[in-house]
Formats: structure tokens, sequence, C-alpha cells
């Protein structure tokens, strides 16, 4: 289901749904039975890709659907294992968005107003990270964690520029890759890594600069400030670090324990965390420690979707809530 929402008082404005039938996994059950991919606005129209792998164009102001894809003739199966869960990107007029099944996927680019498609690249089945679109050594690319590998597309073509192995436990390659000048933050199973990617001529290489393993990276999306990145691992039941991106030094971690996983948002010298506990902590983003600065309880059921951040407000989706949180 897709809806709008007036901030100002709760109020639904429009409401679209179509049949989406699927049944999670046993083991991501808890994470509910609803969509996992964040919509986007671009030019006045509502994109969303929801769970069971199909992808809707929606007019933004009144939900009137413009043009809709789904997958059932192209693919073994529309959805990988653990459900569709990338969100889609636009740069230049073309929407990506990563279809199919496991070991039957594709990369594909479609032209955002009309729906027509412009190129589709089928070199790997999807994962669950989102795409970002991206400008190393003078070309526009389409960055992706797939099923098993990190690549680099063009976004004018779709062509393969470069390739690496990038292989995640079940295909489960989820945080998004983040641009580090012409080098890239890439994490996941394999660890957290900075890769160098290059053009010479007509030819691309992408190679590991530095590799740190036991910093692994389950749901979590890193981010960055300067040459500090911030991210949370999986691993000691869940640990904020931060690491030095030139060095690849882990410049410190927190207590163990922290939770399943973290939404992590940063805006100047602040860090904002949302836990899979409901738990909203702002924390200090600096290279010297965790420094927790406020915590508050923002959900009574567990949060794993990106919240909303606004102007003094923030919006929490967790298993069965919808909710707008506002401070002075």
């Amino acid at each position: 289901m897709a809806m709008a929402i007036d901030p100002a008082n709760g109020k639904i404005l429009w409401r679209q749904s179509y049949p989406a039938p699927f049944e999670p996994v046993q083991s991501a059950a808890r994470h509910g039975k609803g969509a996992k991919s964040t919509p986007l606005y671009y030019d006045g129209k509502l994109y969303t890709f929801g769970i069971s792998g199909i992808l809707s164009c929606f007019d933004a102001a009144s939900g009137k659907l413009e043009w809709r894809k789904e997958y059932s003739k192209d693919f073994k199966a529309t959805w990988p294992q653990f459900g569709t869960s990338m969100s889609p990107v636009i740069g230049d007029g073309l929407l990506v968005a990563l279809v199919g099944t496991n070991d039957d996927g594709a990369i594909v680019a479609y032209e955002a107003k009309s729906g027509d498609q412009k190129w589709i690249w089928k070199g790997d089945g999807p994962a669950y990270a989102s795409p970002v679109i991206t400008e190393i050594g003078g070309v526009k690319e389409v960055v992706a964690l797939t099923q098993k590998n990190a690549v680099g597309l063009s976004l004018k073509s779709g062509e393969l520029l470069w390739k690496i192995d990038f292989p995640g436990r079940s295909g489960m390659n989820i945080p998004t890759p983040l641009r580090f000048g012409q080098r890239l933050i890439l994490a996941g199973d394999p660890g957290t890594m900075l890769v160098q990617v290059n053009k010479n001529g007509s030819s691309w290489t992408a190679e590991k600069v530095w590799q740190i393993t036991e910093l692994t990276m389950r749901f979590s999306s890193p981010v960055q400030k300067g040459n500090l990145i911030f991210g949370f691992s999986n691993r000691n039941g869940g640990i904020f670090f931060c690491v030095d991106a030139e060095s690849g030094k882990t410049l410190w971690t927190s207590d163990p324990k922290q939770g399943d996983n973290a939404v992590i948002y940063i805006a100047g010298d602040l860090l904002f965390l949302l836990k899979n506990s409901g738990e909203w902590i702002i924390a200090r983003a600096t290279g010297n420690a965790f420094e927790p600065l406020r915590r508050y309880q923002v959900a009574d059921s567990a949060t794993y979707a990106s919240p909303l951040m606004l102007n003094k407000a923030i919006v929490v989706k967790d298993t069965t809530t919808l909710s707008y949180l506002s401070w002075e």
C-alpha cells in the first residue's frame, strides 16, 4: 500500500494498493510483512518498490498510477530470498532498480517519466542494497552491490565498467555503497573496505586499498564526515564504530550488545541513530569516542525502516505503527 499523509494532522490524502502475496521466511519474520524499500519522490512523482518486486510510479499529488512494472514473465521469481529491499534511485531522468531473484536478476534503468526501459544488465542476481549514482573519472556511474559482486555501470548505457567479488552470506549484501572522493566505502559480510576505482583510457580497474574484516555490517549503511566513517557492525551483539577512511584505522568502537540493527544519519557535528529497539540516540560525530548526548524511546515495537527526518520532527515506522514525533 502507498499513501500520502498530511504531516500536520495525520490525515490520509490518498491511498493506493494492489495484491502482493508475500510471506517472509522465518528468519526475517521479526522485520514485519510490509514493504522494505523507501519510496522515492522525483519531479512530482512518487516511486515505490514493493516487497514482492512490483515497481510503481504514482502522481504524487493525486495518487494516480502512472506506470507499473512486474517481472513474473522475465525471471523465475520476482524477489530475492528475503523480499525486495533495495530502494530505487534517479539520475539524469533515469530510474535504476535491481530486479528479479537469486541467481536470476538484473539491474535495469527506465525513463522516470514514461517508464520506458533504457537499458538492462543481467550480470548477477539482485541484492538488498540500494544503488548509488555518482561520478568517477568524469563518468556518471551506477554503483551497486549485487548478489555476489560490487559493480560500476555506465548510467547512460548500462555498460559494465568494473566488477569485484563481494560475497554476502545467502546473498545478503545490504549496506548502501558510500562514495569517498574517487573511492568507495563498501561494507557487508566481507567487512568494511575502501575501494579505489581508476580509469585508464577506456579501461577501468577497482582495487581494495584496505579492509577491516572484523567490522562486518549486516543491515546498516555507513555515513561520512570528512575522513571519518561511522557505521554499525553486527559483531559482538551490535557495535557502533568509527574508522579513519584514509588509513583504515579503527578509531573507536562502542560498548557491545547495542542491538540487531541501527539506522545512522549524520547532520553537521551530530549522529542520529535509530536502534531496532526503538531507541533514538543523538551522539557527537567525533573520532575520539562514542559520545551519546541524548536518548529517546520513539517506538513500541521493532524499527527496521529508515526514519524520515523533517524540520523539528521525525516520522518513525515500526512493525505496526507510523508515528510523527516533533520537538521545539
